[in-house]
């Protein structure tokens, strides 16, 4: 299941990118905006600043806007920054890999076969969609 961090850092970046001016934009607006607590919205943009996406401005006209084209900032990225890992179990994980304490033998288990269907499903999906692409819908 997405966390609320995740939804609502996607629908910041969403709401941002949407912006047609391209200045920044201030917290207290896409919180407003967004139905997302002024306060967690807050460390949540913190991160994707630190990761890159977003620059900071401060004092009047201050807020946060894009750093990259929203055409270059694929999904799966915002997802890893902000979700950690997209594989649902560890032992399928290409970023962030770990052997499961319970298995005997990846090869021929059952759940494994079947996570890996499901992480590369959802990775064609999430790396098939752009910042740009939902930012369009």
């Amino acid at each position: 299941m997405l966390s609320k961090k995740t939804k609502y850092g996607i629908k910041a970046l969403t709401y941002i990118a949407r912006q047609p001016s391209k200045k920044p934009v201030q917290t207290a607006e896409i919180a407003e905006s967004e139905n997302i607590s002024h306060k967690f919205l807050e460390s949540i943009l913190v991160q994707l600043r630190k990761a890159g996406f977003l620059g900071a401005k401060k004092g009047k006209g201050g807020g946060y806007y894009l750093i990259k084209d929203p055409a270059e900032i694929p999904m799966t990225t915002i997802i890893r920054i902000l979700e950690g890992p997209i594989a649902m179990v560890p032992c399928v994980s290409l970023n962030y890999y770990e052997k499961c304490d319970d298995c005997k033998d990846e090869v021929t288990c059952s759940v494994h076969q079947l996570m890996i269907q499901v992480r590369d499903s959802t990775l064609k999906v999430l790396g098939n969609n752009t910042l740009a692409d939902i930012t369009k819908q």
